[in-house]
Order: C-alpha cells, then sequence, then structure tokens
C-alpha cells in the first residue's frame, strides 16, 4: 500500500500546492471491506470544509486518469487535526521539541504508551525526554507517533 501513497503524493502534490496549500500525508488504507484514500492537506491559518471541498474536485479527476488504485475506494480531503500523526521524517523534524505520544508494539518499563518531548531521532530510533530522562525507543517498535495537544 505504501507503494500507492508514495504514487499518489507524487501524482497530487503540485496541485496542492499550486492551489496554496501543503501536502502533509497520503494515507491508504483498508477498514472492513471498504478502502479509503486518505488526502491531508494544512496551511497556515488552518484547513475548513471549503478548502477541502476544492482540493478534492481539483485531485478528483487526476486519481480517476492515474487510475493507480483499482479496487473501488472512498477519497477523503481533510486537515491532519490538531494531534498530528507524524509518519514521516519531516514530521518529526517539525516537531523536534514538541510533546509527543508513542504508542507501541510492546511494552517497554511496564508501558504500551510513551509521552515526552520529542528530542531527536534516526532511521532506527526515537529519542523522547520522559519527566527529565531520554528514552530511545527503536522504531519498529512504535506503533504510532503523534503530536499532544495541551488544553
Amino acid at each position: 500500500m505504501a507503494n500507492i501513497e508514495e504514487k499518489v503524493e507524487n501524482l497530487v502534490n503540485v496541485t496542492i500546492q499550486n492551489m496554496g496549500y501543503e501536502l502533509y500525508d497520503v494515507q491508504y488504507v483498508k477498514e472492513g471491506k471498504d478502502y479509503y484514500l486518505r488526502i491531508f492537506i494544512d496551511k497556515p491559518n488552518g484547513i475548513d470544509l471549503n478548502d477541502c471541498e476544492k482540493v478534492s474536485d481539483k485531485i478528483n479527476n487526476l486519481l480517476d486518469e492515474a487510475d493507480y488504485i483499482k479496487e473501488q475506494y472512498f477519497l477523503e480531503v481533510s486537515s491532519p487535526g490538531i494531534e498530528r500523526i507524524l509518519r514521516k521524517d519531516k514530521h518529526l523534524q517539525a516537531n523536534l521539541g514538541a510533546l509527543v505520544e508513542l504508542k507501541l508494539f510492546k511494552q517497554i518499563e511496564k508501558k504500551k504508551t510513551m509521552q515526552g518531548i520529542l528530542k531527536d531521532f534516526n532511521n532506527q530510533t526515537i529519542t523522547i525526554d520522559v519527566n527529565g530522562e531520554l528514552m530511545q525507543v527503536e522504531r519498529k517498535n512504535i506503533s504510532v507517533i503523534k503530536t499532544v495537544y495541551e488544553w
């Protein structure tokens, strides 16, 4: 599925940028019996429903013409939200120093979830500061990394 995500990202990125938005992420997932192509867009002052509709209308024909996805799918265009999933190195780089939550595949120190300040990352590990203690977690053990919005 990552291959489809990369193809779609390459296909729609310039169009989305030319419309004044940033392409934050592309996800192609199967949930139950249905497939979803999720395009996450952003801009400095936030995204509203009209932005999503404009982008959806503009890229729909591109996707149909490219015909990368053979299965029937639902196209969803939305904002990445306040608490953003950090799937790419550019997302991690933009959030160095931010409070993040890591959800783990297996427990580390009897925890499957950790919160801390994102300090560093490389291809193998993510380093967070948990209450003054630096924790290095192997990326292969992390199911999700997301920012945490403090209310």
